[in-house]
């Protein structure tokens, strides 16, 4: 897989730096480079690019520019490379793979490259299979029943693996497989992980989709649970339980939501 690459930045030392770094991932081909908004909106237009490494500060349009310029076109993945600390946030509610500080580390590169390859793998897979079921629909309808849904077979790749989360003035970036569980409250949730909790402004159903549900159910109203933290089930009267979490928590399963632990005491 050719992660089709433009870098877009004024400093022409910045741009040949990130060459130089790049050159040890043989999977990246830089297609075009830029030295300002406008140029970068023209070019990605043109080349279609994966990935396009973006600096912030430029005269004229600055990289939230190009970002915007592009609305009407399906957008590469963004990560942006800048010296200022400062629009980290605004970054990653543009959806960044990630926020690089100039000058760039090899670490922090590789592991950004990393995000880049799994968001572009998720995306061909999803695309392939939606195209097997475009044929298998025009020239084979009865094998549909064969090609199970979404929701009868999740694929894993579908789903988070990490999720982005603004409290507090800062960006958390947190490993969906730390989360223990999370509680609803209106159109907020409370994500809680073994050393930390920290609220996202969205709603159960929406943060629903983005977990794959063979890990993640919801085991009352307003709680969802990770089921790899579940150590203990404890039974209760009228026929609830309470889940005893890996750092000790206690979460209360209603009636209504038993069949979500038979798994555990069966």
């Amino acid at each position: 897989m050719t992660i089709r690459t433009i870098l877009v930045d004024d400093e022409s030392l910045a741009i040949q730096g990130l060459q130089l770094r790049l050159q040890a991932h043989e999977d990246v081909e830089i297609v075009e480079t830029c030295t300002n908004g406008r140029e970068a909106i023209r070019a990605i237009k043109t080349h279609k690019p994966d990935l396009v490494f973006l600096d912030i500060q430029m005269p004229g349009f600055d990289g939230f520019s190009v970002v915007q310029g592009l609305m009407e076109v399906e957008p590469p993945l963004f990560i942006f490379c800048t010296a200022y600390s400062d629009y980290a946030i605004r970054a990653f509610e543009a959806q960044a793979v990630d926020y690089l500080m100039k000058p760039v580390e090899e670490g922090r590169l590789a592991d950004a490259l990393d995000r880049v390859r799994q968001r572009l793998n998720d995306k061909r897979q999803v695309q392939e299979a939606e195209k097997l079921r475009e044929v298998l629909a025009e020239v084979a309808p009865q094998a549909m029943s064969d090609f199970a849904s979404d929701d009868d077979a999740p694929a894993s790749n579908r789903f988070e693996k990490l999720i982005n989360i603004k409290d507090r003035g800062q960006i958390f970036r947190v490993d969906v497989d730390s989360i223990e569980r999370i509680d609803a409250a209106g159109d907020y949730m409370c994500i809680y992980t073994a050393d930390n909790s920290l609220i996202l402004r969205e709603t159960m159903k929406d943060l629903e989709k983005r977990l794959d549900p063979r890990n993640f159910q919801r085991v009352h109203r307003s709680t969802i649970v990770n089921l790899s933290q579940v150590r203990q089930v404890k039974p209760h009267t009228n026929g609830e339980c309470f889940l005893v979490l890996e750092s000790g928590a206690q979460v209360k399963v209603s009636r209504s939501y038993r069949d979500v632990v038979a798994r555990f005491v069966h």
